[in-house]
């Protein structure tokens, strides 16, 4: 899959390294400000007792 990514990022080295780091820090910056908030809730982390 990688290797089908950088074979279509168009351009010479420079900028298919600069086009790889914006969709590596676009796939974070999705992870953590939509898909971890929403599968949050989901998680049963919160649902933690301590004592009575």
């Amino acid at each position: 899959m990688y290797s089908w990514i950088w074979r279509h990022l168009p351009g010479p080295l420079p900028l298919r390294l600069l086009l790889a780091a914006v969709l590596i820090v676009g796939v974070v910056a999705l992870l953590l400000f939509v898909v971890f908030p929403w599968i949050e809730p989901m998680l049963p982390f919160n649902q933690v007792t301590t004592g009575q």
